[in-house]
């Protein structure tokens, strides 16, 4: 099996695993985080959510390094 298939196999279970607990997943504050940007205006709402792209991106980084890794 070559690499492309195996990151697609990975992937699609992580994808899988992420939809199965998506309901407690929900619940957690991502997305509320200290750092995340709310301008809320009559008429005009604009979200930036810095902290959680943060977050993400160190946690998509590191389930990258060890797919690398293995």
């Amino acid at each position: 099996m070559s690499n492309t298939q195996k990151i697609l196999i990975i992937a699609g279970i992580i994808l899988l695993v992420i939809g199965f607990t998506f309901p407690w997943l929900s619940k957690l504050p991502f997305g509320k985080l200290p750092g995340d940007i709310v301008v809320d205006k009559p008429n005009l709402k604009i979200y930036i959510p810095i902290t959680t792209m943060i977050i993400l991106s160190i946690i998509i980084s590191f389930i990258f390094w060890l797919i690398k890794k293995f």
